[in-house]
């Protein structure tokens, strides 16, 4: 039996406390592969707990892959295929661009959408109203180009809080948007000349950096991610990756392939691997999965996110946190780009997170999603078609895998475009190849549950016909 003590005066959670500790034995290989763990009844006597509390810390580890259940015989730890040093380590906006389709359409159901409906007009006006009032001619005056620092230290504090990132405000580069930030990791990457990215793939991520003439090789996925055997046949120097919710396919990435990828990057020092955070804050079982750059011992991690999907798309602040060793790479090629957010925006949204606003938001759009996931999940499993969903549970939309072999994906969305409904085939994300079964995203953040019940009545319909 574990020798675990659950503080029950503790901020953190009983479940979380639990988890964290046959974690960390997994980690540090105090609880070796194919280890049985105890029932969750046993375990619940032991700790004079709910049974509850000790089947939600065993779901978050088999989300993120440190055990697996088997039918009938319990919980076992999942094989690794090495233990990291767990020591000290070493120190966007989704928006889709380009020519947009004039049709409006009479409902959209856009996995980039978010619910206008909630963004914080009235506290932003409010913090706008109270820096202009308090501001000095200081943020009237050029700033610093990685942002400024204040505004670095609050995202730092959040990273590390909520994501588990490891940095120095050092490390942390302001910028306009994940695409502004990808193109300047070109230009502190100057020598860089191939990448590999998931397939399939965010697009606009695809285009900057074969825009700026990278060898880009497409890597397949399989259930748990990137396939890192299909990565080692590459020439790749970057590997682009979304673990914590793969977009488009909504997969996660558990944690022996994670230690797989980034075993790949510490086998060459020219090696990085790019971590894309896309809309990780948005997890509907259990609690966010931790950032890849969080367990990286050797600053091997290039770490990017955004505040796009969190607060608003009109919200132009992304963030890039650099390993240590790439920060004076940073100073020598790309310090002289003057920041592209101004220094009034990033003192209100300082504000903004200090005051804590930015986590009760999240909290409520949480809860707000999470109701709409979990409609279109009850309202889909009522069809009569084959369908299987895949990609729940995070994010802002789901995919449907169709099986009966009735329409193409094509079809699928030619039908529904003359229902006056817009669906997003998966194939449009792949650099080459296609999926296997037709696919279909249906995003749903920006959509009410009426909208979401009418359109999919209508889809259920043109599909069956």
């Amino acid at each position: 039996m574990f020798h675990i003590t659950v503080d029950h005066k503790s901020k953190t959670a009983m479940y979380l406390q639990i988890y964290e500790y046959i974690a960390k034995e997994i980690k540090q290989g105090q609880l070796p592969c194919h280890s049985k763990l105890p029932s969750g009844r046993a375990l619940a006597q032991d700790l004079n707990i709910s049974r509850n509390t000790v089947n939600m810390a065993y779901a978050q580890l088999e989300s993120e892959g440190y055990i697996e259940a088997k039918p009938k015989q319990g919980y076992f730890v999942k094989e690794m295929d090495g233990i990291l040093d767990m020591g000290v380590p070493e120190y966007d906006e989704r928006i889709q661009t380009g020519v947009q389709e004039k049709k409006q359409y009479l409902i959209d159901f856009s996995p980039f959408g978010i619910d206008l409906n909630y963004v914080p007009y009235h506290r932003w006006q409010k913090l706008m109203k109270e820096t202009m009032l308090d501001t000095n001619a200081a943020l009237f005056q050029n700033g610093d180009s990685q942002g400024d620092l204040a505004l670095r230290a609050a995202i730092r504090e959040y990273l590390h809080r909520a994501r588990g990132v490891n940095c120095t405000e050092k490390q942390i580069i302001i910028g306009a948007g994940t695409d502004y930030l990808l193109m300047l990791l070109t230009r502190i990457l100057p020598e860089y000349e191939s990448i590999a990215m998931e397939n399939p793939v965010y697009q606009q991520a695809y285009r900057v950096f074969d825009n700026f003439k990278y060898q880009v090789y497409p890597v397949p996925l399989d259930e748990e991610g990137m396939n890192i055997e299909r990565l080692k046949e590459t020439d790749a120097s970057l590997a682009f990756v979304t673990p914590s919710h793969q977009f488009p396919t909504g997969s996660i990435m558990p944690i022996n392939r994670r230690m797989q990828l980034l075993n790949w990057a510490y086998k060459k020092k020219e090696r990085y691997i790019i971590e894309d955070d896309y809309d990780s804050e948005f997890r509907y079982q259990g609690k966010p999965i931790p950032s890849l750059q969080g367990i990286d011992t050797k600053g091997k991690v290039i770490y990017l996110g955004t505040l796009s999907k969190a607060i608003s798309p009109s919200i132009r602040i992304g963030y890039m946190v650099l390993p240590e060793s790439l920060c004076d790479r940073y100073n020598q090629y790309a310090s002289f780009y003057a920041t592209t957010v101004s220094r009034i925006d990033q003192e209100i949204v300082r504000r903004f997170i200090m005051e804590g606003y930015f986590e009760r938001h999240l909290n409520r759009m949480r809860g707000i999603y999470r109701g709409k996931h979990d409609f279109i999940l009850n309202t889909i499993t009522h069809w009569k078609q084959k369908v299987i969903v895949k990609g729940h549970s995070s994010g802002l939309h789901v995919l449907l895998e169709f099986h009966d072999n009735r329409y193409t994906e094509k079809e699928l969305v030619e039908r529904a475009k003359a229902a006056d409904i817009k669906v997003y085939p998966l194939s449009s994300y792949y650099i080459d190849g296609t999926p296997e079964w037709p696919t279909v995203l249906l995003g749903y953040a920006n959509l009410s549950e009426a909208e979401i019940a009418s359109g999919l009545q209508i889809l259920e319909t043109v599909w069956s016909m």
